[in-house]
């Protein structure tokens, strides 16, 4: 069974006026993983999709959806899926890969049918493609790993670079995930934005009480959502994407936009936001 919603792009003006459900509601994508299901995110910044699929030992197949009037939904689009749950299996363009835990795959444009199959949890990240390009399994061990921050700011973290230009080519698609040191809650500070790109966080390895005080609005328009395990925010252009949480988390990072250049971001310092 396969699931869509849509949201459509908000101004930032509309966003300052927003009280708490209204950010929840156009913002956070709540429920994706779900025994048997496929559960998509249609987005109107940059025609971006997030979703999830849990086959649960079983066959969950992804062809075609109504919201892009294609033949199928990878006919004009490229996908980067990340398995955050136990060794799973992916098919494609005739071929079958097995993901282990972190693992990522990337699938070109025009791979056909996707078929989701064993114990895996799949996080699924998609953006339209103007190009053919090989379809790729990074494991966790071939990622580009870039050290940031520092325990005296407790935003010492770990980047692992997956799809991107310093370990494989794409259309847009930019993906990887951060993981936070013991002993350290923040992440992406000092803040930033690109106007150039949208992004999507997806937050997880949580336990269930615990949560993610995610920072979003205008540098000097902040807004802010308590974000659950496995659940993701929309990032807008015009938004920064900050946050602190309770214990251990992972976000997986994604993007889509004019470029793939990860350094291409404006940034914020802490005593310019309000």
């Amino acid at each position: 069974m396969t699931h869509v919603e849509t949201r459509h792009a908000i101004h930032p003006d509309h966003a300052r006026t927003m009280d708490t459900a209204a950010l929840r509601r156009n913002f956070l994508v709540e429920g994706l993983f779900q025994d048997d299901q496929i559960r998509l995110t249609y987005s109107h910044y940059d025609r971006f999709v997030v979703g999830g699929a849990v086959p649960a030992g079983k066959e969950l197949v992804l062809d075609a959806i109504a919201e892009t009037r294609t033949a199928t939904f990878l006919e004009r689009r490229e996908m980067g899926i990340v398995n955050i749950g136990d060794t799973g299996t992916i098919a494609a363009a005739g071929q079958e890969w097995q993901m282990a835990r972190g693992d990522v795959l990337y699938l070109g444009m025009g791979s056909g049918a996707v078929t989701f199959g064993g114990a895996g949890r799949f996080y699924i990240t998609s953006a339209p493609a103007h190009r053919a390009l090989p379809c790729r399994l990074i494991t966790v061990d071939q990622a580009k790993e870039v050290q940031m921050g520092a325990s005296e700011t407790s935003n010492k973290r770990t980047i692992r670079q997956f799809i991107h230009p310093l370990v494989m080519e794409s259309c847009q698609l930019v993906m990887g995930y951060t993981s936070l040191e013991e002993g350290s809650v923040w992440n992406t500070i000092p803040s930033h934005v690109h106007d150039r790109r949208m992004e999507a966080y997806l937050y997880h390895g949580m336990a269930p009480e615990a949560r993610v005080l995610h920072l979003m609005g205008e540098p000097q328009e902040t807004r802010h959502l308590f974000v659950a395990n496995e659940q993701a925010v929309l990032s807008p252009p015009w938004s920064i994407h900050s946050g602190a949480g309770i214990g251990e988390y992972t976000f997986i990072w994604a993007m889509a936009g004019d470029n793939v250049d990860y350094t291409d971001m404006d940034f914020i310092q802490p005593e310019d936001m309000r």
